[in-house]
């Protein structure tokens, strides 16, 4: 039997300052061919420094030299091959946008140009999936083992970031969390970008970043689910269970969350919360060296996680405290809105729709337990609103918070699974009803503050929105109905 030609691919190289990393090129290389006869042979070939080549030749022993021609994107050390590879961006949203930007070139599959997307993975070599689109769907895994390369934006921004990655990630708290570490690194006079959610795109700050940059990066379980690398410094919040609509259990879940500690070398760091069992479990994963921060579980638990880090990596202690003193927090994460005064009794409205999960909810109602400004122990009469898209969390945390409190006079259920969260909640001492949407729960809202009024308890009351579950039941995203909150009690009843 005849045998193949033996294949190599040579990398032409100027060696200028931005393509000396001879091993980060070679190892993209190597990523993007996945066949084995070609990515064990690829070598490294420089040119007269100035010069450009936009090819990278594939040559044979018979001397026949077949020819690919690829856009050739320069970013720190690292070429990125991609045009006659057949390449598509699954899901085309704000990240998806941004992949199609950076690329230059590729197809899009998105369910809102084609409803059977999905159907086509086959036809292409590499697919970029956005964060939105389920890693675990059968059809994406059909492909993968048909050999289609998936990729994302996350795992080519570790791939080609120059400088250090600090990993936020956790169920919730990592917002705040991130946006406090790169506010503390900033004021400390570091170099620092802000990615992610909160941030801008990840490809979009990369011609930014150099090996001094520090880049903050805010990490969804959608992002981490098929990393292959960890962040230098990894930071894990609190982790309890959520996402399960979209996961297909919590061992998935966590598993996603852990490859943020999973590839952790020894000289790298990891910080985590010591009262919290599942940050300790993803903590144990990694390699490198462990940091267990201790704090309340209250709201100021993320700023003592940001002031552990920021110290870590030489800000002055007085620059940390000055910042968390004066950071005035983040929309729609426990956001005041407005006070008002009726009866000489204050009234204060407070926007949480940012909580997505039984937990935060829970959390939010604990924290009116105390006074907001002394943190002292404080009488006040509070109203919840809350429910929304259910995601198949269980809602017993919550029914716990509201028998432990005592200031909650009642709980106004909106949204898909209101009724679910009516039974969690049967044996709750807090009275219960129902809305039919956003703007009668407010209206409701106020029905309750004149009874309390009329009882004269003289005591300040709190209309806390803290929906405790999604929101695309009734809204485009949680920023959406919070701010569809915050208008409404804007107007008067």
């Amino acid at each position: 039997m005849k045998k193949s030609p033996k294949m190599a691919i040579f990398l032409f190289c100027c060696g200028g300052r931005n393509c000396t990393d001879d091993l980060k090129v070679m190892g993209l290389a190597r990523y993007y061919f996945s066949t084995p006869r070609l990515k064990n042979n690829i070598k490294l070939a420089y040119l007269p420094r100035g010069q450009n080549l936009d090819k990278i030749r594939i040559i044979s022993r018979r001397s026949s030299v077949v020819e690919q021609t690829f856009h050739k994107r320069r970013v720190g050390s690292s070429i990125l091959p991609v045009g006659t590879m057949r390449t598509a961006i699954l899901g085309f949203g704000k990240e998806g946008k941004s992949l199609l930007k950076f690329l230059k070139k590729a197809v899009i599959l998105d369910q809102k140009l084609d409803t059977s997307y999905l159907d086509r993975l086959d036809q292409f070599d590499l697919i970029y999936r956005s964060p939105g689109v389920p890693y675990n769907l059968p059809k994406i895994q059909n492909a993968i083992k048909k050999g289609v390369k998936f990729s994302s934006a996350t795992k080519l921004f570790f791939d080609l970031c120059p400088g250090k990655i600090i990993g936020v990630t956790g169920t919730k708290g990592k917002g705040t969390t991130s946006t406090l570490i790169y506010q503390i690194l900033k004021n400390s006079g570091k170099k620092v970008l802000l990615a992610g959610n909160i941030g801008k795109p990840v490809l979009d700050i990369l011609p930014r970043a150099d090996k001094n940059t520090f880049v903050v990066f805010e990490l969804s379980s959608f992002q981490l689910q098929d990393l292959e690398k960890s962040p230098e410094i990894a930071v894990i919040v609190d982790i309890f269970p959520d996402h399960l609509d979209i996961h297909k259990n919590m061992k998935e879940y966590l598993g996603a969350k852990s490859n943020a500690a999973r590839h952790q070398k020894k000289s790298d760091t990891i910080f985590y919360f010591k009262n919290n069992l599942l940050s300790r479990v993803i903590a144990e994963k990694s390699a490198g060296k462990k940091v267990p921060v201790i704090a309340p579980n209250d709201l100021s638990k993320n700023k003592i996680m940001a002031a552990a880090v920021t110290k870590h990596l030489g800000c002055p202690p007085s620059i940390i405290e000055k910042t968390i003193k004066n950071f005035p927090g983040m929309e729609h994460r426990m956001e005041f809105v407005y006070s008002n005064v009726l009866e000489n009794i204050r009234i204060d409205f407070y926007n949480d729709s940012a909580s997505t999960n039984p937990q935060t909810t829970a959390a939010a109602i604990l924290s009116f337990g105390k006074n907001q400004v002394t943190n002292q122990p404080s009488n006040q009469s509070l109203i919840l609103i809350a429910g929304g898209k259910d995601k198949n969390l269980d809602y017993a945390p919550l029914a716990k918070a509201l028998n432990k409190s005592n200031s909650v006079k009642q709980v106004i259920l909106i949204g898909e699974n209101k009724e679910k969260i009516k039974q969690a909640l049967s044996y709750a001492k807090a009275p219960v009803v129902s809305a039919e949407n956003l703007i009668s729960a407010v209206k409701k809202a106020h029905q309750k503050i004149k009874q309390l009024i009329n009882l004269s308890a003289n005591q300040p009351i709190t209309v806390l929105f803290s929906p405790g579950a999604a929101s695309f039941d009734m809204f485009k995203d949680y920023k959406d109905r919070g701010s569809q909150f915050k208008k409404i009690i804007s107007t008067k009843p």
